[in-house]
């Protein structure tokens, strides 16, 4: 399957010979491709349309396929010389990873979901804490935890250095991939005698929401200790969290109110369902009226794309999962990393908040 979402809608023309040379090779080959107006973000869209299921081995050219880990699959990112031996040949060379086993106990603070608990993860082990490794999330609270913080922490295993990120599959996981399979899978789990590289665990009663400095996604603190950070831009979206979820929570918070006038607010669904649901349940008309700009689904500013690209000097607080030195324009600007709350509360305030400060 191809899913042209970094640089579509074209933002230029070499971007535009790139998606026409993947349509026609596609279409030459018999190979799925995801129109613009079919498309979204790629790891929001396979598994919303049940193209990826437990069991399953997957390969991406893309380092954030293990994003599918959430479904229980074993998924990864390869480099795009290895993603064409594999199309050609269908077979690819790797070895089995060593596993660590992450535990969580408790149960969430308010403001507190998946993308905390990985950031929290991140800054614990540093970038590469897990390299090469598979990450296996569990605990009663990951037990609690909605499918769409399961895929965001599946999603940023990679920023830990991790080959892929996976959870177990459960009541949760099947609730939502029976209505979506489009063929049959065999969900896999640990035995009893399953070896652990390392067994970390996590008391949730001391992880509030998280905020990862520049430049790296390991450079970590609680929101209480942010500091005042003025900011010009708010990014909301991404393949990490661009989901219905993700909407309906920044959404509650901008209700009723506005946009600082010195920031810039930008949302992205990550598909054209999770958009028109969106619609449908009154939240894009939540974030026009507070004065924000609604994109069509892309990937856009997360790899400085397009959508919300930084000047020098300029401060953006995003839902995206890297914030390394130019990645979302400038070299001279800097990405702060945070939940989609934490986000959204920070653009009315001009400056990096906890939504206790506004709810």
């Amino acid at each position: 399957m191809l899913v042209p979402d970094h640089f579509v809608p074209n933002k230029d023309i070499p971007s535009a010979e790139q998606a026409k040379e993947m349509r026609e090779f596609a279409r030459k080959h018999g190979i799925t491709y995801f129109e613009v107006g079919q498309m979204g973000i790629e790891h929001v869209l396979l598994p919303e349309l049940g193209l990826v299921l437990p069991g399953d081995v997957i390969i991406g050219a893309d380092s954030h396929t293990c994003t599918y880990g959430a479904v229980g699959a074993f998924a990864t990112g390869m480099g795009s010389t290895d993603i064409a031996s594999a199309m050609a040949t269908g077979e690819i060379w790797m070895k089995v990873p060593p596993t660590i086993k992450f535990l969580f106990h408790g149960k969430l603070r308010k403001w507190v979901g998946g993308k905390d608990l990985i950031l929290h993860i991140i800054g614990d082990i540093g970038v590469d804490g897990a390299l090469y490794s598979s990450m296996e999330f569990g605990g009663e609270a990951i037990e609690t935890l909605p499918m769409d913080g399961r895929f965001t922490m599946a999603n940023m295993a990679i920023e830990a250095g991790a080959k892929a990120g996976i959870f177990e599959v459960d009541e949760k996981t099947l609730e939502y991939v029976e209505p979506r399979a489009k063929r049959p899978y065999h969900a896999q789990k640990a035995d009893g005698q399953a070896t652990y590289s390392r067994v970390i665990e996590y008391d949730l009663s001391f992880i509030e929401p998280q905020v990862a400095f520049p430049h790296l996604p390991s450079n970590t603190r609680a929101v209480s200790k942010a500091g005042k950070i003025n900011i010009d831009q708010v990014v909301i979206g991404s393949c990490t969290n661009g989901r219905l979820d993700d909407l309906r929570l920044a959404a509650g918070i901008l209700k009723g109110r506005q946009v600082n006038p010195g920031t810039r607010l930008i949302v992205i669904p990550g598909t054209q369902q999770v958009y028109l649901s969106a619609m449908h349940e009154g939240l894009i008309e939540i974030f026009i009226r507070s004065g924000a700009a609604v994109s069509t689904p892309t990937c856009g500013p997360c790899l400085g794309g397009h959508m919300g690209v930084l000047a020098a000097g300029e401060k953006c607080l995003s839902t995206t999962n890297r914030n390394f030195v130019g990645r979302m324009g400038s070299p001279k600007s800097e990405v702060y990393l945070s939940n989609p709350a934490v986000a959204a509360a920070s653009a009315v305030a001009g400056r990096i908040i906890s939504p206790e400060e506004l709810v």
